[in-house]
């Protein structure tokens, strides 16, 4: 071959190097132009959906309902919508949302406040069951119940329903015995002491005035 047809071949192979070298180069930039203006970042009805999350969400917290992870599921919502992951940014922002309602929906339910439990005090200190020897006297005396005698008329006055006679009182009956209080006390001491005469079987005069106070 002469010098002249070498020199035509290894022209036309070096165009033809670079000519295919060219075409790989344009090809792997429209590849590139093509992937850049695939992902253009969140589409118009993902950024609506995460600007609803974070607006919620600072309802929430103005009213002291945040939820620290519902900020996290925000800001993942906005990276995969920037990455133009829409479809998962559009559940988190939607997931975000409803959690911000959730708790603002249970802010605004009224706080049950159980109220304590009203114990009614007993005006009573117990009971007493009557024997055989007993009287209004020796019963209010006695230690377990008031320690003092002249005590007697509470007993009278609380168990007046079943006792005619402040000096006759039978076995079997079962008084209420009341809880001494000031005015009360005083009360029956004075009637005890200054109550006068007395005949058994009878309501006297003076235990009667008793009873009416």
């Amino acid at each position: 071959m002469k010098p002249t047809e070498l020199l035509k071949v290894a022209a036309i192979a070096l165009l033809t190097s670079g000519l295919m070298v060219g075409c790989q180069q344009s090809s792997d930039e429209m590849t590139e132009v093509a992937v850049e203006e695939e992902c253009q970042g969140a589409t118009p009805e993902v950024r609506n959906a995460i600007y609803a999350a974070k607006l919620k969400n600072a309802r929430a917290r103005n009213l002291g309902a945040d939820w620290e992870e519902n900020a996290k599921i925000i800001e993942e919502a906005e990276q995969a919508a920037a990455d133009c992951e829409n479809v998962r940014a559009k559940i988190l922002a939607n997931k975000a949302e409803d959690a911000a309602a959730a708790a603002i929906a249970a802010m605004a339910q009224p706080m049950e406040v159980e109220e304590p439990e009203v114990v009614e005090e007993s005006p009573y200190m117990g009971g007493y069951l009557v024997v055989s020897g007993d009287n209004l006297w020796n019963i209010a005396g006695q230690d377990t119940i008031y320690g003092n005698p002249f005590m007697w008329p509470l007993i009278y006055k609380t168990n007046s329903g079943q006792i005619k006679d402040a000096d006759l009182i039978f076995p079997g009956q079962y008084f209420y015995i009341p809880k001494a209080k000031g005015p009360e006390r005083a009360a029956a001491i004075e009637h005890a002491k200054n109550r006068g005469a007395w005949t058994i079987g009878q309501t006297e005069a003076s235990d009667l005035d008793y009873l009416a106070q």
